[in-house]
């Protein structure tokens, strides 16, 4: 696999772009996430999209009002992804799949597979264990959320992704019963590790092996 940047041209199948996006809104990248969907064609490279989001909670499609328990100054938005509520903020890695499954022959659980063993092996060069829960998709270190998957798929191509804890303040996840389960526990990378954790690095080793499990030849940084 090779890493690129500029204008290189690549074939679409084994092509993936990634984009910084420097909007932090969640409604506006969720909106863009939409339109980049309808719009695309069997042509269309994927593409990642990475981003830190100002504080917001989500509420996925199963999404239940009363599993918000304090209602403080963050905004609520009601969008279409899989699951419950979560939190979005400064210090979370936010990874945007905007796949064609189909075209990469990929079924949709697969594919939440490869996210999360994808984020396990990332931990795992930080000296970090984790593990998966039966029936409760993400990342787990010790019973604490450190990663949560939500994915919507429309004729055979995803959006929305991963959000991984990275240095966070957690607090807000407090005031909410995480993905739905009441007392979840939640905990970020910072906490675990004494390794120098940087934000690019953290994207572009997870970025290599996310793109080593779907064959990607080539990973396109795009502006």
């Amino acid at each position: 696999m090779t890493q690129t940047s500029g204008d290189q041209q690549g074939d679409h199948q084994d092509l993936l772009l990634v984009r910084h996006l420097t909007d932090p809104s969640y409604e506006t990248c969720w909106h863009a996430m939409q339109g980049f969907t309808n719009n695309r064609d069997i042509d269309t490279p994927d593409e990642c999209w990475l981003v830190e989001h100002s504080p917001v909670f989500t509420l996925g499609q199963a999404g239940k009002p009363e599993h918000i328990l304090i209602r403080k100054d963050v905004p609520i938005v009601q969008t279409d992804r899989g699951g419950q509520v979560t939190y979005h903020g400064p210090g979370q890695l936010m990874m945007y799949w905007l796949v064609d499954i189909k075209r990469r022959g990929v079924g949709v659980r697969d594919f939440v597979s490869i996210m999360e063993q994808s984020v396990i092996e990332l931990l795992l060069r930080f000296n970090i264990e984790a593990h998966l829960k039966d029936g409760a998709p993400g990342v787990y270190v010790n019973g604490a959320k450190i990663s949560a998957l939500g994915l919507r798929v429309r004729r055979g191509r995803t959006y929305h992704g991963l959000a991984l804890n990275v240095d966070m303040d957690l607090t807000p996840f407090e005031w909410i019963n995480p993905c739905g389960y009441a007392g979840l526990e939640t905990c970020n990378m910072r906490q675990l590790t004494d390794l120098p954790l940087k934000m690019p690095l953290i994207e572009s080793q997870l970025l290599e092996i996310f793109a080593q499990r779907l064959s990607y030849d080539t990973v396109k940084q795009v502006s």
